[in-house]
C-alpha cells in the first residue's frame, strides 16, 4: 500500500528523532520551514506532526512549536510495535539474541486458533532468548504462518525478523493487539532464562497484523519479574 505524503514525512521525521538527528527537548523546524523543505502544504506538514504527537515523539506547545520528547525512557513500550534489535540499539547496554529453536511444523491447536489457521497449515516456530548485560531475562516464542512467511533462517532470527519481513519481503507490519499477564514459570523459562529465585514471569502476548489486516505473527514474550519495565505513552484527547 502506497504511503501518502504526510505519512512519508512522518516516517522521515520519526527516523530523525529516533537516530538523534533531532535532540530531545529541542524544537523541530517550523511548519513553514518543513513545508518548504518537503515541497508540500502546511496542512500536510500539520498532519505529519499530529501523527508524531499521537505517537509520543513530540509535544506541540503554543508559541514554541513542536518540541522533541525524550524517547530513551521507553525501554519496552507497550503501545509501540518495535523489534528487540530496534530497542537494543537505543540502550546503553550490551545485548544479544540467542536462537534456541527454529522449525517449520504443524502448530498445536492453541497456536492454530491464535493465528486463525486451518488444520493443514504449517507455522514457523521460533524460540529466542534475549540477553542484556550478560543476563538472559527475556524469552520470546514466535509463530509465523508458513503461507505468509515461506522461509526463515537462524541468521534472520538472530538479526531481526521484522527487518526481513519489511525490507526483504516487502511487507508492511502495521499494528498489534497486546495482552499482558503474569504466569508461573515453565520448563523453557527454567532452561533458557536466568530466573534467580523468581517463580513467575510477565508474559506479553502479541497478535501482529500487516497493513492489509493479515495476521502475520503470534508471539509470547516472557520477562523476568524484576526486569519487567514497560512504559506506555498516553495522550488524552479533548472530548
Amino acid at each position: 500500500m502506497k504511503q501518502t505524503k504526510y505519512q512519508q514525512i512522518y516516517q522521515e521525521l520519526s527516523s530523525k528523532i529516533q537516530d538523534g538527528s533531532y535532540k530531545p527537548n529541542n524544537k523541530l523546524p517550523s511548519e513553514h520551514e518543513l513545508a518548504e523543505t518537503y515541497g508540500t502544504s502546511r496542512e500536510t506538514i500539520r498532519k505529519a506532526l499530529n501523527l508524531l504527537s499521537q505517537n509520543g515523539m513530540i509535544q506541540k506547545i503554543k508559541a514554541r512549536g513542536s518540541v522533541v520528547l525524550d524517547l530513551n525512557r521507553y525501554d519496552f513500550p507497550v503501545s509501540g510495535l518495535v523489534s528487540f534489535k530496534e530497542i537494543s540499539e537505543k540502550m546503553n547496554q550490551s545485548s544479544r539474541t540467542i536462537v534456541h529453536y527454529l522449525e517449520k511444523e504443524s502448530p498445536t491447536e492453541w497456536v492454530r486458533e491464535q493465528l486463525e489457521l486451518d488444520k493443514e497449515a504449517l507455522v514457523w516456530h521460533v524460540v529466542r532468548g534475549r540477553e542484556i548485560d550478560g543476563e538472559k531475562i527475556i524469552l520470546d516464542r514466535d509463530y509465523f504462518p508458513a503461507r505468509s512467511v515461506p522461509e526463515l533462517t537462524r541468521t534472520i532470527c538472530e538479526n531481526s525478523i521484522y527487518d526481513y519481513l519489511e525490507n526483504d519481503m516487502g511487507l508492511t507490519v502495521s499494528y498489534a493487539k497486546k495482552e499482558i499477564v503474569v504466569e508461573e514459570v515453565d520448563e523453557d523459562d527454567r532452561r533458557y532464562m536466568d530466573l534467580k529465585d523468581y517463580d513467575h514471569v510477565v508474559v506479553v502476548r502479541n497478535y501482529v497484523y500487516l497493513s492489509d489486516t493479515t495476521l502475520i505473527e503470534y508471539t509470547e514474550s516472557r520477562h523476568r519479574l524484576d526486569k519487567f519495565r514497560f512504559v506506555d505513552f498516553a495522550r488524552r484527547e479533548k472530548q
